[in-house]
């Protein structure tokens, strides 16, 4: 696997990985504490900071991932562009810049916050939860994705009519719809209405 500051960050001299921690929020956003990243994840979760990512072509396709089959948490279905956690004290714009080049191996030319959303989402297939207060981004991407694949399965960039076809017959994470939806002011904004997000 290549050395991505998420992998050096997080592995020790010896070759054993270190715990990945997560910054804890209360209700508002504010920090109240850290935990380890499953730990955080096992029912019924703590409320933790995450981002969320949407990058979109210049005919207004938004870019989707399917995760990686050997991700521990929701394996192998279609997600929004990128979505993770920052480290403890890192911004949320920055850690989403960061794993948007470390999962897709590419910089938007444009990423703008979208707002924040908190929800309380149950995997029903790994019993994990999230419990997130997720900060939205939206941008453009004008180079192809290069995915890691231990992060990413495949990509696609889809219209939104092509969008609701798939997620109709597809697997989509448990967060997917509740992400888009609190973006859609801020996607609508950026692609313009021809594109009908």
């Amino acid at each position: 696997m290549p050395t991505t500051p998420a992998t050096a960050t997080h592995s020790s001299s010896n070759g054993t990985a270190e715990a990945i921690m997560l910054e804890l929020v209360d209700e508002n956003g504010t920090t109240i504490g850290t935990a380890e990243k499953l730990a955080a994840h096992q029912a019924p979760g703590q409320l933790h900071r995450a981002f969320s990512v949407f990058l979109f072509d210049e005919q207004g396709r938004l870019l989707l991932q399917r995760r990686a089959l050997g991700k521990y948490h929701s394996p192998g279905v279609w997600s929004n562009t990128c979505c993770g956690h920052p480290y403890p004290g890192e911004a949320p714009f920055a850690a989403a810049a960061r794993r948007t080049h470390e999962e897709l191996g590419l910089s938007p030319s444009l990423l703008a916050e979208a707002g924040t959303v908190r929800y309380n989402h149950p995997d029903p297939v790994s019993g994990l939860v999230e419990q997130e207060f997720n900060h939205l981004f939206v941008g453009m991407a004008q180079t192809a994705p290069n995915p890691e694949p231990e992060e990413v399965g495949e990509t696609a960039f889809v219209t939104a009519a092509e969008l609701a076809e798939r997620h109709a017959r597809a697997p989509f994470s448990a967060w997917f719809m509740t992400v888009l939806d609190a973006a859609r002011p801020a996607i609508r904004e950026l692609t313009g209405p021809s594109a009908g997000w």
